[in-house]
């Protein structure tokens, strides 16, 4: 399980320190795709696979489904670890996360989520002031 929220730079060449801590859980290879709310998921091989086939049971005659498939699968990457344990973040990613320098990288369950510093500062403090209101709504799901 991923969990916590850890702060690192991404370097000129696009490579991102991961907390040692997701290594672990991650493996020797993992992808990284487009994610919701304008971060970047990581996935570990094995829910990778899963979300996969969940995508390709969607039926491909309808537009929002093949809109979301391409668009999360076209800029998918697998990543490996460096020696020091980076991985590249490629420019396509990078550009869609508005990702300069500063990162947040947040662990969320079954993922972990890559944040420019300025779009999860945003993130958390419209999530603060509606977290009560966020939890008694989820507690009906």
């Amino acid at each position: 399980m991923f969990m916590g929220e850890y702060q690192h730079n991404i370097d000129a060449k696009g490579r991102l320190i991961i907390p040692a801590k997701f290594r672990q859980d991650l493996g020797n290879k993992f992808v990284v795709t487009r994610g919701m709310d304008g971060c970047l998921f990581g996935y570990p091989m094995t829910e990778w696979q899963k979300i996969q086939g969940k995508i390709d049971d969607l039926p491909v005659n309808k537009k929002d489904a093949r809109y979301f498939t391409r668009f999360f699968f076209s800029a998918a990457t697998e990543c490996e670890f460096d020696k020091q344990g980076r991985i590249n973040i490629p420019n396509v990613l990078r550009q869609y996360a508005k990702i300069e320098k500063k990162c947040v990288i947040v662990g969320v369950s079954n993922r972990f989520e890559v944040w420019s510093d300025t779009r999860w500062s945003d993130f958390s403090e419209d999530a603060e002031k509606n977290f009560n209101e966020i939890a008694e709504n989820m507690m009906d799901f």
